[in-house]
C-alpha cells in the first residue's frame, strides 16, 4: 500500500502523503473508503504515530481525506481531488525541471524529452 524510501530526501510524512494521494487518485482507495487508523498505519510502517497524524491532517486540509470523530478517516468523495492532484503533479514537474536545468539540461532538451515520451502514448 504505502512505500517509504529511506534515500528520499523528503520527510516521511510527505512520502506518506504522496502515496495516499496516488492511491486515492488511482482508485486504489475508493471514495468514502476508511483508511487505517493512525496507530494501525504507524504500526504497519514502524514509524511514529505523530508522523501519520501530520500526513492525515495535511491531506484533510488539501481535501483528500475526511475525518469523522469516533468513526475514522476516510477518502474524500469530492470529485475536485483530481484537479488538486493535477496541480500537485505540475508542481513536481516544475521542481524536476528546475533540478535538470541546474544539472545542465537545456529547456529545449527538456521539451524534446517530454515530446518523445508523449509520442509513446
Amino acid at each position: 500500500m504505502i512505500h517509504l524510501n529511506s534515500r528520499d530526501p523528503r520527510p516521511i510524512y510527505e512520502q506518506i502523503m504522496d502515496n495516499l494521494r496516488r492511491l486515492i487518485i488511482s482508485g486504489g482507495v475508493a471514495p468514502g473508503e476508511r483508511l487505517p487508523s493512525v496507530r494501525e498505519l504507524a504500526a504497519q510502517l514502524a514509524i511514529n504515530p505523530n508522523t501519520i497524524q501530520r500526513a492525515y491532517r495535511e491531506l484533510e486540509n488539501e481535501g483528500y481525506l475526511v475525518t469523522l470523530p469516533g468513526k475514522g478517516t476516510f477518502a474524500a468523495e469530492d470529485q475536485s481531488v483530481e484537479g488538486k492532484r493535477i496541480d500537485a503533479l505540475w508542481q513536481q514537474l516544475e521542481r524536476a525541471a528546475d533540478e535538470l536545468r541546474f544539472a545542465g539540461v537545456s529547456t529545449q532538451q527538456l521539451i524534446a524529452h517530454l515530446q518523445k515520451g508523449a509520442d509513446h502514448d
